[in-house]
């Protein structure tokens, strides 16, 4: 067997897939999943978006997925440059804030597909604790919070994102919660 360049038409797919994923993204938060307006604001086919979702509900997992994915991806990139304290700062204003607006969409759509999906959701709320405990890990290792925090309880905290309102001042109102959650977990908050 041999390995080469990914094929044009592969890369075609996934480019399309990535798009597709996107629209859908912002067309499920604001609460339409209509797959003729996906297909047409993602510049593709509707037949393109059936053959990559054939069902409304594999289309809202997927959505769901790639957000939590995206959520729990940026973590390592956010200890490469920032300090501890920043990055877990930066991952509730900036990342955290936009899921939970994103999941407020999804709620329902969720509720909808979850059949379809088990275990969806568990899988999602581990990885985000993992990504909620490398974050509390690097702190304690940092001397920023106390070594006895539950990443749980940190996660739970930050739950009060899902009520932001997308439209409103999202950025003010999650940096001020960051900024409570900071003040109840750090060893010197000063």
């Amino acid at each position: 067997m041999t390995t080469g360049p990914v094929s044009h038409r592969r890369a075609d797919t996934r480019r399309n897939h990535d798009r597709i994923l996107a629209v859908a993204a912002e067309s499920v938060t604001a609460g339409e999943l209509s797959f003729n307006a996906i297909a047409k604001k993602a510049g593709v086919g509707v037949g393109t978006v059936y053959r990559h979702f054939p069902t409304h509900e594999s289309l809202v997992l997927a959505v769901y997925e790639r957000e939590v994915c995206q959520l729990v991806e940026v973590v390592p990139q956010l200890l490469e440059s920032h300090t501890p304290e920043q990055a877990f700062r930066l991952w509730a204003t900036d990342h955290v804030a936009r899921y939970m607006m994103t999941k407020r969409g999804l709620s329902a759509a969720l509720q909808a597909a979850s059949t379809a999906g088990d275990g969806v959701a568990g899988n999602a709320y581990q990885a985000m604790l993992d990504a909620a405990s490398t974050l509390v890990r690097a702190n304690i290792d940092a001397g920023t919070v106390r070594p006895d925090l539950d990443p749980e309880t940190v996660l739970r905290a930050l739950g009060g994102l899902f009520f932001l309102d997308p439209n409103g001042d999202w950025r003010r109102a999650s940096s001020e919660l960051a900024d409570l959650v900071w003040r109840g977990i750090a060893i010197d908050a000063g």
